[in-house]
């Protein structure tokens, strides 16, 4: 949703509900040198938007957050199918958690004594015994983990946050009633069958073995494999130049199918995407899908880094055509791009110097910037296997004015209307 055309009408609260249903997972991060994930890919998506939207939609329980993908906002109607998995606590070590319960079980029934009694709580609001050590789960304080462990078990929610720090209270106060009854679980035959579909219908065009890295519910071969769901009716079974295996597509996609075979889909949107957009997320499907290979490399020593700590994929017309290394400098109301790394073939088929491609880009940096508060632009250097210096300088000169031009619109409209 949101990727293949610009928002065609300004955004709206109930826009961002729809785009988390359409996506059905947000996944969660904490890293904030532009605006932290979620937010980015909802901006991504949506256009200019206000990002308290998505801190309300939790608060007002049409959100809920749980373990998905990652850790993720879900729609709340969603909430059955990770019942199902909170009663099995099978997925992400979760088998764990019975463990902690049972090594702990007076701490963790004190915790939720305290929390039933004085209200919900944050990790921020107990002591670390004996001060912390370490980094990771390993060193939480004691009563952290017990959070973390009620929570995976179900018996803890975030029901809102405050400075993106999560306040956790019993499940029964933040679920609405009609949920609270575990029989809305689904057996795990239903379950691993539901979210493929769910996966398959998000993602567009898969092959089989992207299909259970979605929601992490399947090894590279769900079950029931998609060839039975074609043959149920339920998927539609394609050839993609290009691929060696089939892909798949959902039956409630068929109209876009039909119009993309009639070669009637026509990408006009560019946009900078979170390294945690559901588009980029799986490095295999990426290089496959876009000839992309994309990494995150917050994670990679810096002297091993290729691309920078935090580089966004940019999208422009249906191609990922490089990543930035972008910053926003809030205090003084800059947005930097140390540098924007072009993919090899978007020197030669795609260019800067093509006046659409660029055009769009640029107006793409301008909004990037607006919507983060920022008046100026900077860019370091455009990067490229085969830009000389004197190509190099000649890019970034024209793309800078034209998005510094339509920044500065941005800013005097926005300034007009307050």
């Amino acid at each position: 949703m949101g990727l293949l055309e610009a928002p065609q009408k300004k955004a709206t609260k109930a826009d961002v509900l729809a785009a988390i249903r359409s996506m059905h997972v947000l996944q969660i991060d904490t890293i904030s040198v532009v605006a932290r994930s979620p937010y980015l890919v909802l901006f991504s998506r949506l256009g200019h938007y206000d990002p308290n939207w998505l801190d309300e939609l939790l608060a007002e329980g049409k959100l809920f957050e749980y373990w998905a993908h990652a850790a993720c906002f879900l729609p709340i109607d969603d909430y059955p199918l990770y019942r199902t998995q909170q009663l099995a606590l099978e997925r992400y070590g979760f088998k764990r958690a019975p463990e902690r319960l049972d090594r702990d079980a007076v701490g963790h029934l004190h915790l939720l004594d305290r929390i039933r009694e004085e209200g919900a709580v944050r990790a921020t609001d107990f002591e670390h015994d004996g001060g912390r050590k370490g980094n990771g789960w390993w060193d939480w304080k004691p009563d952290k983990l017990r959070l973390e462990t009620l929570f995976t078990a179900g018996e803890l929610m975030v029901a809102r946050r405050e400075n993106f720090h999560r306040i956790y209270d019993l499940r029964e106060r933040v679920l609405p009633e009609r949920l609270l009854n575990d029989s809305i679980a689904l057996t795990h035959a239903a379950l691993v069958r539901e979210l493929s579909l769910r996966a398959v219908k998000a993602m567009g065009v898969v092959q089989a073995r992207w299909i259970g890295d979605y929601f992490r519910h399947a090894a590279k071969t769900p079950q029931p494999h998609p060839d039975m769901l074609v043959d149920e009716g339920r998927l539609i079974r394609v050839d993609v130049e290009g691929w060696k295996l089939p892909g798949y597509v959902h039956w409630d996609h068929r109209h876009l199918l039909r119009r993309a075979q009639r070669n009637e889909l026509h990408a006009s949107r560019a946009a900078l995407l979170s390294p945690f957009d559901p588009l980029v997320w799986d490095r295999e499907r990426a290089l496959a899908s876009w000839d992309f290979d994309y990494r995150i490399e917050c994670y990679t020593p810096a002297e091993k880094r290729k691309y920078g700590y935090f580089t966004l994929p940019v999208l422009v017309n249906g191609s990922l055509v490089g990543r930035a290394d972008a910053k926003v400098h809030r205090a003084h109301k800059i947005l930097e791009l140390k540098a924007l790394h072009l993919e090899p073939r978007s020197q030669s088929n795609w260019g800067l110097r093509d006046e659409v491609n660029g055009e769009s880009l640029a107006r793409a940096l301008a909004e990037f910037a607006a919507w983060h508060g920022a008046q100026t632009l900077l860019i370091g250097r455009i990067v490229g296997r085969d830009l000389d210096k004197k190509s190099e300088r000649l890019l970034r000169t024209n793309l800078l004015n034209s998005a510094a031009r339509s920044l500065k619109a941005m800013v005097s409209e926005r300034e007009a209307i307050k």
